[in-house]
């Protein structure tokens, strides 16, 4: 087994400066934290003073990883598919603007700490609970996402099993969460950008200008070693584009890897330009994945030290940004690239664990079996859990096939199931526990019922379009088929789901209340026994249905032993009507 020195040299230094910074982090938090608010939401959302520049960073970060950076070059390189194809940085990018405009200001100014709790609060516990088990399984899929990344940037630098490299991967993952809250992962962020802004930067120009790369303005219209890589949305696939574009937009909002950001914010305001400086961020992250996506697709391997075999004949597509900077990019310039990169996918990978952890944490435990648990109880229940979504990532990136089919997948659960359910119960009055299952189990149906290819679930719903088509397994080499479905099915199911919540919901309150049901059938207290007034905890005490910011408990900031003091300034972009914190101040 040929061991490459300079990539593994490049790993260990990149690793440690980026433990280096989480330990830093995670000291600093826990002295902060001495007389502030309890320790276990300090790790879940940062004590709320996280500012623009560390806030900026951070919620970047989270989706610039792995998937991102590796999944968009993938999708460029891949014939067939080209640019035209890559939606992600576009329609994360999308994602995040539509969340500020609209989801961050309520979801902030309400004093939340999760995603869930405002499902918890309206629709009760149980529902909750439900809602959890969609939210959990798009957390497992995005980290597993990264972790198949990451093991995957491992085996090109240091040329070990891409198993091996992804359970060690989840490794370096684990731990490295373990070491602090979010903080931890804030501050981490901030490096693990700037190493990969830099590593594909200063390493595209050399990608470009080597020998065996055709000029890729050429290559971009005109079949040179393989498709164009701009790629075409041919006229029968338009629908098929706009639902998996449709996915991407709106099912990049309802995660808590990204409320967790909003939540954190010292403002609703600046929750919403995090929201807009991330998009930016997004979009400026992606064009260096395209530009080596492009170069991947414009060289003659046959003149580099990678071989005459193109790596999508050697089902390495998914590799094909490490690969490019490793066999195309001169060896000092490769050691930086390859070093920066690797050490940088973590980013998204650490905050996913910890989301989910949070919820399972904060949402299940204590507010539904708990309540009494002590704070120690609810970290020690947040350590254990991140070690058993980890294994559970760990173990979907070792079974499923592509970066972008596993980012694919991990929004579909959440854009057809929690998406109609946060859009109702922050914008649409009158929706009950009734509506809310009634919902959660129309769209599930729709979308299990067209089947999905990449856990080779088998359709029992055919909707209109759908053809059969086969593939090669990239492992057994065997041919499979499966069934595509060209409707727009993923955003059916989302409008069934949202309109089903509704309807639901409406005529539940019209039987009970007009004494057409009798009360003793509201098994579920949803209509003439409010859930909203549960006490969920002191962090979102409510006292009624309208929400006023008077009733929530203050949450106090701690700054001035934090470097995140530096880029707070909590008199620019005030917002007296959203901040709790600053009104509480004044009194």
């Amino acid at each position: 087994m040929a061991i490459h020195a300079e990539g593994l040299v490049a790993i260990v230094i990149f690793y440690l400066l980026i433990l280096f910074v989480g330990i830093w982090a995670a000291w600093k938090n826990k002295n902060a934290g001495a007389e502030g608010a309890d320790r276990s939401e300090s790790i879940m959302v940062g004590g709320r003073d996280i500012g623009l520049f560390v806030g900026g960073f951070t919620m970047t970060a989270t989706w610039v990883g792995g998937g991102y950076i590796n999944g968009t070059a993938e999708n460029v390189y891949l014939p067939g598919y080209g640019l035209a194809w890559a939606q992600a940085p576009f329609g994360y990018a999308l994602s995040l603007v539509v969340g500020g405009l609209f989801f961050a200001k309520p979801m902030r100014s309400r004093g939340y700490v999760t995603m869930l709790d405002p499902f918890q609060q309206i629709y009760g516990k149980r529902m909750g609970g439900l809602l959890f088990i969609p939210a959990l399984m798009g957390e497992i899929f995005w980290s597993a996402a990264i972790l198949s990344a990451l093991g995957a940037t491992l085996s090109v630098i240091v040329d070990i099993n891409i198993n091996i490299s992804v359970v060690v991967s989840a490794l370096i993952a684990i731990f490295y969460t373990l070491v602090g809250g979010l903080y931890s992962v804030a501050y981490t962020d901030v490096v693990q950008l700037f190493c990969i802004f830099l590593g594909l930067w200063v390493s595209v120009p050399f990608a470009l200008s080597n020998p065996a790369v055709s000029d890729i303005g050429v290559t971009a219209k005109k079949y040179i070693y393989q498709e164009a890589w701009l790629g075409e949305i041919k006229s029968g696939d338009v629908v098929q584009w706009m639902d998996n574009f449709c996915l991407l937009m709106l099912g990049g909002i309802p995660w808590q890897v990204y409320f967790q950001r909003v939540l954190s914010a010292s403002s609703a305001t600046y929750a919403q330009v995090l929201s807009f400086l991330a998009a930016f961020g997004c979009l400026v992250m992606a064009v260096p994945s395209v530009l080596i996506g492009a170069v991947g697709a414009s060289t003659d391997w046959n003149q580099t030290t990678y071989g005459s075999v193109p790596p999508m004949m050697k089902d390495e597509s998914d590799m094909i940004l490490p690969i490019v900077l490793q066999h195309l990019c001169p060896p000092y310039i490769s050691f930086f690239g390859l070093g920066a990169v690797s050490a940088a996918v973590m980013s998204s990978a650490d905050s996913s664990i910890l989301s989910a952890s949070s919820m399972f944490a904060r949402n299940i435990y204590q507010l539904a079996f708990r309540q009494s648990a002590s704070d120690r109880e609810i970290i020690w229940v947040m350590r254990i859990t991140i070690f058993v979504f980890g294994a559970a990532a760990t173990a979907m990136a070792l079974l499923t096939g592509t970066v972008y089919g596993l980012w694919y997948l991990s929004s579909d659960l959440v854009y057809v199931i929690i998406f109609p359910q946060l859009l109702s119960v922050l914008f649409v009055k009158g929706t009950n526990t009734y509506g809310s299952v009634a919902g959660y189990f129309f769209g599930m149906l729709l979308r299990i019922g067209g089947g999905e290819p990449y856990l080779y679930l088998p359709p029992f719903i055919y909707y209109p379009g759908w053809r059969r088509e086969s593939r090669v397994h990239h492992l057994t080499k065997k041919v499979e088929y499966f069934i595509n479905q060209r409707f727009p099915f993923k955003t059916v199911s989302m409008l069934a789901s949202f309109l089903g919540n509704v309807m639901v919901s409406h005529l539940a309150k019209y039987l009970f209340e007009s004494g057409k049901l009798s009360p003793k059938y509201d098994f579920l207290d949803a209509v003439l026994s409010k859930h909203s007034k549960e006490i969920m905890d002191k962090a979102t005490l409510v006292g009624n249905d309208n929400i006023t910011l008077s009733e929530l408990a203050p949450v106090k900031p701690r700054l001035s032993t934090t470097l995140a003091a530096t880029f707070t300034n909590k008199e620019a972009l005030s917002d007296e009507e959203s901040s709790p914190d600053s009104s509480n101040e004044n009194e």
